[in-house]
């Protein structure tokens, strides 16, 4: 299904104020379901132009994803972008692909929205939303600590971070 067709029944979904049934529908048909997700709730909105997502339930347990009731008011790549990092942090925290360390998880989540190596259907955001999340996937590496294990083990991405950072800000 194209982006047109998603689009079309996102605005019926909206229309009807159907909005955890558009999340599902957000959910199939870009590939982001997991066994660990145990569905959606809502959650209070921010300001009119600022969303937050996220994924809630114990590490090891199912996990749900509470999204705000004004999350398809947002440009549709964006908000496929930020399911699928919720949809990561489920399957990070699913017993069988543990993620036990925060900045680990929230790096890997980053990452993700900039290439799409586990979510290959999830579209490209903006340079500026590029830029921004590349800002905060190094953020998270930083917070890995200086010269740590876990800073070895990313440190070809964070490299792929700074140079796609750099390309979209020349």
């Amino acid at each position: 299904m194209n982006l047109e067709n998603i689009t079309d029944h996102l605005k019926a979904y909206k229309q009807h104020d159907q909005i955890i049934d558009a999340a599902n529908f957000v959910i199939s048909s870009f590939g982001l379901e997991h066994e660990n997700f145990a569905g959606f709730g809502f959650r209070p909105e921010l300001e009119p132009n600022k969303m937050l997502l996220t994924a809630e339930g114990e590490i090891g347990g199912m996990q749900m994803v509470m999204i705000p009731r004004n999350l398809f008011d947002f440009d549709l790549n964006l908000v496929v972008n930020m399911l699928a990092h919720e949809m990561l942090h489920v399957r990070q925290k699913a017993p069988e692909n543990l993620v036990e360390d925060k900045n680990e998880r929230e790096f890997q989540a980053y990452y993700e929205m900039l290439f799409h190596k586990i979510f290959p259907n999830v579209p490209e955001v903006s340079d500026f939303h590029k830029k921004f999340f590349g800002e905060k996937a190094l953020e998270y590496y930083r917070r890995m600590g200086e010269h740590s294990e876990l800073q070895q083990k990313y440190v070809q991405e964070k490299l792929e971070i700074e140079e796609l950072i750099s390309s979209v800000t020349q």
